[in-house]
């Protein structure tokens, strides 16, 4: 589906007085397009669906698959106390915008294919997080191997590139193991420590989970951070045989994080990878 779109960011001249906004100020020429508009709620949904599914594809080429393991979740924009999930137990790149479920905050299935179930762990955790963070509109969870690796030390990321500077005073670390998420308590303690305000988590002895205004943003985010991880492990390696690390200060990762850590450049930036997966797969994913 590709919608009727009307862009937010598409001035390409600013008066002297008026700041750039990150899309603006990355754009030397055109300024790129940003987020896009619908005609109506059921395009956005759709569109939603797109690109949740396009997530998954991506998520499969670069090797986030463990078994059953690892979930996505976005807020409905018709039904806002529901949001999709994709089902338990088909993998991440076989799935399509119509294999998605909607369930409702309270657990009851609603819309959406009925041939599985979603993961019970997975939709205590997403449930949580939805009720907490109502500017949450889309969660990412997955067993990925470095954020696993990283999430053993139960230590924040630290800002040593540029890049990682996305999450500066914005991941959390959840301390704590309480195995499998199959009650309702842990889901809440996992919400309570991503905080009102985080927007990447490291769980402990787990894995990373990250959250966006898009599923756009939430799946760019996880894949930063993954990366992030492996970079930090790297370092690790090359610190502990003598190498000083230069940490980035604080000013400038603050300056780093206002400029690209917002909700539309971090939607831009994951738009080449979806659109690789277009060419890749000829849009099948979208069905």
């Amino acid at each position: 589906m590709t919608p009727i779109v009307v862009y937010n960011s598409t001035k390409t001249s600013l008066s002297e007085d008026m700041e750039p906004t990150p899309i603006q100020a990355m754009s030397h020429g055109p300024t790129i397009p940003g987020l896009p508009s619908f005609k109506s709620l059921e395009e956005k949904r759709q569109w939603q669906l797109e690109h949740m599914a396009g997530a998954f594809r991506i998520f499969a080429r670069h090797g986030y698959t463990e078994g059953m393991s690892g979930h996505i979740s976005v807020r409905d924009p018709v039904e806002t106390d529901a949001f999709w999930m994709n089902p338990l137990g088909v993998h991440f790149g076989m799935l399509k915008a119509s294999d998605m479920i909607l369930v409702q905050l309270n657990g009851v299935i609603v819309r959406g294919c009925r041939n599985r179930p979603v993961n019970a762990a997975g939709f205590r955790i997403h449930a949580a997080i939805h009720k907490a963070r109502p500017d949450v509109h889309a969660i990412c969870h997955t067993h990925s191997t470095f954020g696993r690796a990283w999430s053993t030390f139960a230590r924040p990321l630290e800002m040593i590139n540029q890049d990682v500077c996305n999450f500066y005073n914005a991941q959390r670390v959840y301390a704590e193991y309480g195995g499998l998420a199959f009650g309702e308590e842990e889901g809440r303690r996992i919400a309570q420590a991503l905080g009102p305000a985080g927007k990447g988590l490291t769980l402990m002895n787990h894995g990373l989970l990250t959250v966006g205004n898009t599923v756009d943003e939430a799946a760019y985010l996880f894949r930063l951070m993954e990366k992030s991880c492996e970079a930090q492990l790297l370092t690790e390696a090359a610190a502990a045989n003598g190498l000083q690390k230069q940490i980035i200060k604080d000013e400038e990762a603050a300056y780093n994080f206002k400029m690209a850590s917002e909700a539309e450049n971090l939607y831009c930036e994951f738009q080449p990878e979806y659109e690789y997966e277009l060419f890749l797969t000829g849009g099948a994913f979208r069905a």
